[in-house]
């Protein structure tokens, strides 16, 4: 399969960069090794991009939460926990072919977007976590656009490895606040299922 989401995803022509897209949001993941871009817009979630650099095969996720939180469980099998998130991708990759050995990452998202989480401090979490996990997995991060306060809009072309970001003023645009605080809510009710295989 050269292809694959967690969830329904929004594949469409995009006309300013003309090719593919996959559009992901909160919770999904995309990867392929065709030549087409991933995009998704970041307020306090992360977005990882994890590529093969010699087969050119990589994908994106978008993860609220760096944990499921419970001592217990620490791998919490829902695609919003960072812990799953990063490891589902990474399977997937290297399922379809991808080597260990050339995985390279470039991270995004994390910023202080919503005023109802600053308490909790979600998106430095998020930040901090995504770095973790890729250091204890050995795999380098080529590039970051951690915290700060503007939601980010990632474009990542998993073919070539390049990424653009476009940082959103805040003032402007409060939907995407309004969307990560609605995720936010169903997470709080949405029963946590689902299987990983750990590597």
């Amino acid at each position: 399969m050269d292809t694959n989401s967690q969830f329904a995803t929004n594949v469409y022509y995009d006309r300013t960069f003309d090719c593919d897209a996959a559009k992901i949001l909160p919770g999904e993941y995309y990867y392929t090794a065709k030549d087409m871009l991933i995009v998704t817009v970041l307020g306090s979630c992360v977005s990882a991009c994890v590529r093969d650099r010699v087969r050119g095969l990589g994908g994106m996720n978008h993860f609220m939460l760096p944990d499921g939180g419970d001592p217990g469980n620490p791998v919490s099998a829902s695609m919003r926990y960072g812990t799953y998130a990063m490891e589902v991708l990474i399977n997937d990759l290297l399922k379809a072919g991808a080597r260990r050995e050339n995985l390279e990452a470039k991270v995004f998202g994390g910023g202080a977007v919503l005023r109802g989480f600053s308490a909790m401090n979600v998106g430095e979490r998020n930040a901090a976590f995504v770095i973790n996990f890729l250091k204890t997995e050995r795999i380098p991060v080529l590039a970051e656009d951690l915290n700060d306060i503007y939601p980010r809009k990632v474009y990542f072309f998993p073919r070539t490895g390049k990424v653009l970001v476009k940082k959103l003023m805040q003032t402007h645009n409060d939907t995407l606040a309004k969307r990560e605080l609605a995720y936010a809510s169903r997470l709080k009710v949405t029963p946590v299922a689902g299987d990983v295989d750990l590597f």
